[in-house]
């Protein structure tokens, strides 16, 4: 697993062989029997594709959240631009977590023509140098776009030599979006950094003597820490609610790396346990930490559903001993929840759902659906890989489900609503607006301001998506009034016809 000798993370297509292409089902994606003929596999790709994530951009999803910290993007003005829509966000959040947090601070080098025939490191020079004395931060993350990793700028050499000149500890990140048509590959690109530059025992003035019953009180409470790893896809109000139910079985809770300090990568040593709250996002920091530290780790199922959060928490409960308890808490809460969505069952029972976004969020989702007794018929995920699988557990019936595999590409999608006409649809933020055309209600598969996590993350659900389902009067104006962007000879063809299997 180390790879930290490196400059960068690999790929996941080299690393993971997660697949990016891929049309079928969900009982032909969980076998992968017919891996070689029909996709299964990282080989698998388009002959046609229309638009695709960026690494760099989903690497700033994260690294813009951490709190004390200036971001250098480091290319061209328009790469990173994005990050103008999460300021107020990113402020607001960060003072949830600390009411002194500054918000989202960020500068580009601004490299032109000019630069990329003879190099951006003059740029990059300055804009560290300015951004130390300028903001007095405690991190300058440095963000590799395309441009200078095409260009060849040894940005590494130079921040090496700029550390002797700057107080603030200065993080490479390399995240440029040619190197990988799987943009997940950012989480392990800022994780490379993290574990390289942060993640380092803290120092602490340990008094010569210590009372015996001092340093038994103090073991006992790392014995009892556990690091839950947020996503910047979960809200405030996910995390208090994992909290309320960790701490229940009388756990201690950290959340990184999301709105986390500098130095909480520090003391995130001093645990018992890391516990992954999507296996897509964790893997590469988790596996680091145990080889490199001997801190156990839990990549299972995500707490989204009932069925799902009863596991999470059995499965961590069962590391400490605290199996009863965990019984005991679920069998409370799922008395509650019961109790709580029978008048949406009422309302949503038989509703036809298509889901679309991030491969195991989406499964998550499916098994709230299933519980309110709505019909999954169809799923697009970003990418498959082996994290995934736990999460089919949780669904029933599922097998003949349609299943489909990509970045974006909403020509797809498009093709495969007009075909099965799902009641409601259930998508990644930002990729709802073709989707909006068709007149379906959409809902968002998460939100920075909503609890999806956890038992009280299945009642809000149920409750927003009531409400979704029965007022969409805005799409079907839409629907009405604009024309769908593709020609009606696509429509005619089968949706994953530009597939290219190898």
């Amino acid at each position: 697993m180390n790879f930290l000798d490196a400059k960068a993370a690999p790929s996941r297509e080299d690393r993971l062989q997660a697949s990016i292409a891929f049309g079928g089902t969900c009982g032909q994606v969980k076998t992968c029997k017919q891996a070689v003929s029909q996709g299964c596999t990282n080989l698998s790709s388009r002959r046609f594709t229309m638009t695709q994530g960026c690494q760099f951009t989903l690497s700033l999803a994260i690294l813009n959240t951490l709190r004390n910290a200036v971001i250098i993007m480091h290319g061209p003005v328009g790469c990173g631009t994005c990050s103008t829509a999460n300021i107020g966000q990113n402020k607001t959040f960060k003072q949830l977590r600390d009411p002194n947090s500054e918000g989202l601070i960020w500068i580009s080098t601004n490299l032109g023509e000019a630069d990329v025939i003879g190099g951006g490191e003059k740029k990059l020079r300055e804009a560290v140098i300015y951004a130390d004395r300028e903001f007095r931060p405690e991190t300058i993350i440095v963000a590799n776009s395309c441009v200078p990793a095409l260009i060849g700028d040894d940005i590494d050499t130079i921040l090496t030599e700029l550390q002797k000149e700057t107080a603030a500890v200065i993080m490479p990140v390399h995240c440029e979006g040619f190197k990988t048509k799987l943009m997940a590959t950012a989480y392990d690109a800022v994780y490379h950094g993290v574990l390289k530059k942060y993640v380092r025992p803290p120092d602490r003035n340990v008094p010569l003597w210590e009372p015996e019953e001092k340093k038994l009180r103090e073991s006992y409470r790392k014995s009892r820490n556990v690091n839950v790893l947020n996503v910047g896809s979960m809200s405030r109000a996910d995390e208090v609610e994992l909290r309320r139910l960790l701490e229940a079985l009388g756990l201690n809770v950290t959340f990184i790396p999301c709105y986390a300090e500098p130095e909480d990568f520090q003391y995130a040593l001093e645990t018992s346990l890391n516990v992954s709250i999507c296996g897509t996002h964790d893997d590469y920091f988790v596996g680091h930490l145990e080889e490199k530290y001997r801190i156990p780790f839990m990549v299972d199922t995500i707490p989204i559903g009932r069925r799902n959060t009863s596991v999470w928490l059995q499965k961590i409960a069962e590391r400490f001993g605290l199996e009863q308890e965990a019984e005991r808490l679920i069998e409370a809460e799922n008395a509650l929840l019961d109790e709580a969505l029978e008048p949406y069952r009422k309302q949503l029972s038989g509703k036809r759902v298509y889901i679309a976004g991030g491969e195991v969020r989406i499964l998550a989702t499916a098994e709230v659906i299933q519980d309110l007794g709505m019909e999954v018929v169809g799923f697009k995920a970003h990418h498959y890989d082996r994290f995934v699988e736990p999460v089919f557990e949780a669904l029933k019936n599922i097998d003949t489900v349609l299943f489909s595999v990509a970045t974006n590409q909403p020509f797809e999608m498009s093709n495969i609503l007009n075909r099965l006409k799902p009641d409601v649809l259930i998508t990644h933020v930002g990729g709802n607006n073709i989707a909006a055309k068709h007149g379906l209600p959409l809902f968002p598969l998460f939100g920075p301001a909503h609890n999806y996590c956890g038992y009280s993350g299945v009642f809000e659900i149920a409750r927003r998506l009531n409400k979704t389902v029965r007022n969409f009067e805005f799409n079907r104006q839409i629907a009405r009034n604009t024309a769908l962007p593709f020609k009606k000879s696509w429509y005619e063809q089968e949706p994953f016809s530009y597939i290219k299997y190898v």
